[in-house]
């Protein structure tokens, strides 16, 4: 008799890229405020993540207001990991924006315009807006045509007779023409939730019914469950956006018709700051949808490394750009000690001006030590395989080359020796 063959379908659903720091989820601290050994993707660091906490509890107290943080060790001892676990105990949905010093360098674009796009970037408004929308499964979807009003063969549609299903029931809508093309556009098929803004006519599709799940495609859909509640319901409706966004939006001019904007547009767009008047304009309607209760402030993270290439202009408008009502925590980080400030002969801590240290809060990051960097290079659950799987001795060779090359060097050479960090 042949055994069954059974075979696991693997899924086809759209799974998070893995990078460098995708592994911290926060600072790994108890509620006391003390630091675990190895929780959080975290592993050592114990002091500096302590003092990370007291820094989110401050920045949570609103007495960070004008002052900025800085991250200073070797390189490979975690400051940018530090930098993203801040953020993460902020928030899931707070903005994290991260660039280096020598970024700012354009020949394009001027230093201070890159540094404000930064810190627009990471200020985030979450936009809250009650309304009333239809929502459900994509049951029936038909156009109907009729003749066409410049006459001849041609054909116009007159509307659109969509069905949608929830939990609760289905019901049949006649739709305007022009949310026909909305759907054209979104790609509208049946066994699709969608919902439809009753006042704007905006179409919006959420996923495939999870109905279909079973269906094999070439395309990894998201599957999402049948909406309950009634077709046409009152939804509160969340969008988060950084105020960059709304820069961008409003900076781009809009296409004309001419042969001379129709060649812009094709062409690639140039790269040109954004003004101070639209920003100024952008800032007051944000302001007053804030007063409204319609939108709230969420202030990000912005992280800057490699803070030292940064030069007097830069230092200059970070001094003025963080006593801004509307200013993110800034967060720099440097691997350097006593230095020149670029551009200058003068001689400061951290290559960072005198009058700039005065506000920071500075955090240091120590060296890993050999039993840390064990377990940052070979995780618990490998070593241990390792362990049965080796000599002693084969391993403890092995171990102490790689513990030197870390100690000695830093992390990144000692992960190279693996292959699996």
């Amino acid at each position: 008799m042949e055994k069954m063959k059974i075979e696991e379908v693997q899924s086809t659903t759209k799974k998070q890229r893995v990078a460098t720091h995708t592994h911290i989820k926060g600072l790994g601290l108890e509620a006391s405020g003390k630091a675990l050994s190895f929780a959080a993707g975290f592993v050592g660091q114990v002091e500096a993540r302590e003092a990370s906490g007291l820094v989110v509890d401050m920045i949570r107290q609103k007495k960070m207001a004008g002052r900025a943080l800085l991250l200073a060790g070797p390189p490979g001892t975690g400051k940018t990991a530090l930098a993203l676990g801040i953020s993460q105990e902020l928030g899931t949905k707070v903005p994290f924006c991260p660039m280096v010093g020598s970024e700012v360098y354009s020949s394009e674009v001027k230093k201070t315009e890159v540094l404000m796009e930064n810190f627009r970037r990471a200020i985030g408004l979450r936009i809250k807006e009650n309304k009333e929308v239809y929502e459900g499964e994509v049951t029936e979807l038909s156009p109907e045509e009729t003749e066409s009003v410049t006459g001849g063969y041609g054909k116009s549609i007159s509307h659109v007779i969509i069905g949608l299903k929830t939990v609760k029931g289905t019901k049949q809508l006649k739709l305007d023409p022009t949310i026909y093309d909305a759907l054209i556009k979104e790609k509208i098929a049946v066994g699709d939730v969608i919902y439809i803004e009753a006042n704007s006519g905006a179409v919006k599709r959420v996923g495939r019914s999870d109905a279909f799940a079973t269906e094999f495609d070439l395309e990894a859909e998201e599957y999402v469950p049948l909406p309950k509640g009634e077709v046409h319901k009152k939804k509160e409706i969340v969008q988060d956006v950084t105020l960059h966004d709304l820069d961008a939006a409003n900076a781009r001019p809009q296409g004309g018709q001419d042969i001379l904007s129709l060649m812009g547009q094709m062409m690639k767009p140039r790269k040109t700051e954004i003004t101070d008047k639209l920003r100024q304009e952008i800032n007051k309607v944000v302001n007053r949808y804030i007063d409204e209760g319609v939108a709230e402030l969420v202030p990000g993270v912005l992280f800057i490394d490699e803070v030292h290439m940064l030069d007097m202009e830069c230092f200059s408008y970070l001094n003025r750009a963080l006593e801004s009502s509307l200013s993110p925590i800034v967060i720099f980080a440097t691997n350097r000690g006593i230095c020149n400030v670029r551009g200058t002969d003068m001689t400061s801590p951290h290559g960072i001006p005198v009058d700039l240290l005065d506000r920071l809060v500075i955090i240091r990051t120590q060296t890993y030590g050999p039993a840390e960097m064990i377990q940052v290079v070979w995780p618990s659950s490998f070593f241990q395989i390792d362990f049965k799987m080796l000599s002693i001795m084969c391993l403890d060779i092995q171990t102490y080359m790689l513990l030197n090359c870390g100690t000695d060097s830093s992390y990144p050479c000692s992960s190279r020796g693996t292959g699996c960090g």
